[in-house]
C-alpha cells in the first residue's frame, strides 16, 4: 500500500499502453504529448488505453507464481498449510514455517501475497476510475472492460478477506496526498459488500458466457458469485440458509447453461485433459491464470517435479510440494484420480521424459504435469511449459451446487446428480440417493471437494469456511482447531484461521494495527 507501489503500477499501465498505440504520423506526433510526460491523469484518452490498463490488471495476477525464496513460489502459501502436502527439500525456511504452522508477519509468502493482491487492486482501481471518462469509446467495449476489472478487483479482495479478515478497503487510485493513503482496516462485512457489488456489476456487463482467449467471462462471474455466497453462508459471517440458497441458485445458472451447451461447458471426459495445453480455457476450465513462455512460464514447477529423472532435464526438480502418503491413500479403491498417470497423481514415469518407464517409489502430483513440455514416449518435449493454472473448473461448480442445495433442503435429486457426476468420472459406485441424510450427504460432498479440488489453492479456504478438516485416517471430519496436520504432526490453532499481516506493512502504516490474534505484533 506504499506510494511506490502505485507509482510503479502507473508506469506499467503507461508502458503497456504505449506498446498498443502503434506508429503515428508526423502531424500526430506534433500534437501528441511526449510519452515521457504521460501520467494517470492524461493517459486515459483513447480505447487502446483502456485495453492496456486492463491488460496490466491481468498481468499482475501472475504474482501468484512469483518466487518466494529458494525452491518455493507464492502459491504454496495456500497448499503447505492444508496438511495434504509435504516437502522433500526443506531448504526454504519460510516454506518450512508454513508446513510447520509457525509462520509470522515476516514469512515471505505472506508478505508477497499481500503486496501482490493490493497491486491487482491498485491497477483495477485505476481502470475502474479512469476508463469511464474515455470519449469517444464504444459503450459495449467500455462496459466489458469495466466488468472484467470489477471481477478481478472482487477476486483479489475475496482472497484477501479470507486470508486476513478485516483489511483496508481501497476503491480509488491513491497518491501520497490521498486522504486514505494510510488506510484503516474495514470490517469483513464491508469488504464482502464491495465484492458482491463488483461481481453483480460484472454479471451485467455484457460478457460472453465463455471466452477461449482466457479473459473473464459470464460463467466465471456467476461461478465466483456462487463461491462468495457459499463462503458468506459459512464462517466467519455465518449467514446461513439464505446465502446457501443464493449459492445454489447461482451455480445452478451455470449448470443450466452447461446442460444446454455441453460442447461449451462440461466435465472433461479424462483427467488428462485437465492438464493439456490444447484444452486451456475450454470446456471444464471456466477461468484460468494465463501463462505462455513468451511472457511467463507456468509457475507450478515446484509441484510436479522431484529429484528423479521425470523430464528431459534428467534428475532435478525441487520436490517442495509432494502429497502426503496419508492423503494419497485416502482415495477410495478404484478411484481413477489416484491411478498412476491417469488421474491427479503419478507413481511411475519415463526416464528423462521419453525413455524407459521406472518406479518413483512414492506418489507425486500429476495434476499440473505438462507432458507436451516435459516429454512422453513417442513425442519430443517442447521444453516450453505453456499450461495455464486453473482457477475455476466446472467440477467445482457441480460440487458447490450439491453442497449448497443440500444445506437448503437436504439431498435433492438435482444435488445428488451433480455430486454423482464427479464420482462417475472417477469410476466410483455411488450409494442411492435414499441412503443419504442431510448430514451424511454433506460430508460426502466435502470429501469429494478434498479429493477432486486438491492442489488448486481451494482446500485451505474450505477448511476456514467450514471450520472442519478432512481426516485421512478416519475418512471423517475433525474440528479445525485441534486437527493434526499430517504434514507436520502439528495441531491447527484458533490463530490459524487468519494469517498474520506483514510486519513491514504495519510499520509503514500504523493504522493496520493491531496484528491478527495470536501472532507477534510490531
Amino acid at each position: 500500500m506504499k506510494y511506490t507501489v502505485f507509482k510503479q503500477m502507473s508506469r506499467v499501465v503507461i508502458g503497456g499502453a504505449m506498446l498498443l498505440l502503434g506508429p503515428v504520423g508526423c502531424s500526430d506526433f506534433l500534437v501528441e504529448k511526449a510519452p515521457s510526460n504521460l501520467t494517470p491523469d492524461n493517459f486515459y484518452t483513447i480505447p487502446d488505453h483502456a485495453e492496456a490498463a486492463l491488460a496490466a490488471v491481468y498481468d499482475n495476477l501472475r504474482f501468484f507464481g512469483d518466487g518466494a525464496g529458494i525452491f518455493s513460489s507464492n502459491w504454496q502459501l495456500l497448499e503447505a498449510v492444508t496438511g495434504t502436502s509435504t516437502t522433500e527439500t526443506a531448504q526454504n525456511s519460510d516454506l518450512n514455517n508454513l508446513y510447520g504452522l509457525v509462520y509470522d508477519g515476516n514469512t515471505a509468502h505472506v508478505v508477497n501475497y499481500w503486496n501482490g493482491l493490493y497491486r491487482v487492486i491498485a491497477q483495477a482501481n485505476q481502470t475502474i476510475d479512469k476508463v469511464p471518462g474515455i470519449t469517444p469509446m464504444d459503450a459495449a467495449q467500455k462496459a466489458k472492460i469495466l466488468g472484467e476489472a470489477r471481477f478481478l478487483r472482487a477476486t483479489a479482495y475475496f482472497t484477501a478477506v479470507r486470508l486476513w479478515g478485516d483489511i483496508p478497503l481501497v476503491t480509488k487510485p491513491q497518491t501520497a496526498t490521498s486522504e486514505d493513503f494510510q488506510p484503516k482496516r474495514s470490517s469483513q462485512e464491508d469488504v464482502y459488500k464491495l465484492i458482491v457489488e463488483d461481481l453483480t456489476a460484472a454479471e451485467a456487463a455484457g460478457l460472453a458466457w465463455t471466452d477461449v482467449s482466457g479473459r473473464v467471462n459470464l460463467a466465471a462471474v456467476k461461478s465466483q458469485l456462487a463461491r462468495v455466497y457459499l463462503t458468506m453462508a459459512g464462517q466467519p459471517l455465518n449467514k446461513g440458509a439464505a446465502y446457501y440458497k443464493l449459492a445454489a441458485d447461482k451455480s445452478f445458472e451455470v449448470i443450466t447453461y452447461a446442460n444446454a451447451n455441453p460442447t461449451t461447458i462440461n466435465l472433461f471426459t479424462t483427467y488428462e485433459d485437465v492438464h493439456k495445453e490444447s484444452t486451456k480455457n475450454r470446456l471444464e476450465h471456466i477461468y484460468m491464470l494465463q501463462y505462455n513462455t513468451l511472457v511467463a512460464a507456468n509457475p507450478m514447477d515446484n509441484m510436479y517435479p522431484n529429484f528423479k529423472p521425470v523430464t528431459y532435464n534428467g534428475p532435478g526438480g525441487t520436490g517442495s510440494t509432494v502429497p502426503t502418503p496419508a492423503f494419497y491413500n485416502s482415495y477410495e479403491a478404484g478411484d481413477l484420480r489416484a491411478k498412476d498417470q491417469v488421474g491427479y497423481f503419478y507413481t511411475t514415469y519415463y526416464t528423462n521424459g521419453t525413455g524407459e518407464q521406472f518406479n518413483l517409489n512414492a506418489p507425486y502430483i500429476f495434476k499440473h504435469f505438462n507432458r507436451t513440455a516435459n516429454g512422453t514416449p513417442g513425442a519430443t518435449p517442447t521444453r516450453n511449459n505453456n499450461l495455464n493454472v486453473p482457477q475455476i473448473r466446472y467440477a467445482e461448480v457441480l460440487l458447490m451446487y450439491a453442497e449448497a442445495q443440500n444445506e437448503v433442503g437436504g439431498p435433492t435429486q438435482a444435488a445428488y446428480d451433480a455430486f454423482k457426476r464427479i464420482r462417475d468420472r472417477a469410476t466410483l459406485t455411488t450409494p442411492a440417493l435414499g441412503t443419504y441424510t442431510q448430514s451424511t450427504f454433506r460430508e460426502a460432498v466435502w470429501r469429494e471437494r478434498w479429493h477432486e479440488l486438491c492442489y488448486e489453492q481451494i482446500t485451505w479456504f474450505d477448511m476456514v469456511r467450514l471450520r472442519k478438516v478432512y481426516n485421512e485416517t478416519t475418512n471423517g471430519f475433525d474440528n479445525f482447531v485441534g486437527h493434526i496436520n499430517k504434514s507436520s504432526n502439528q495441531p491447527l490453532q484458533e490463530k490459524h484461521l487468519l494469517f498474520p499481516l506483514g510486519r513491514q506493512e504495519m510499520l509503514n502504516n500504523p493504522n493496520l494495527r493491531p496484528q491478527n490474534p495470536g501472532y507477534p505484533g510490531v
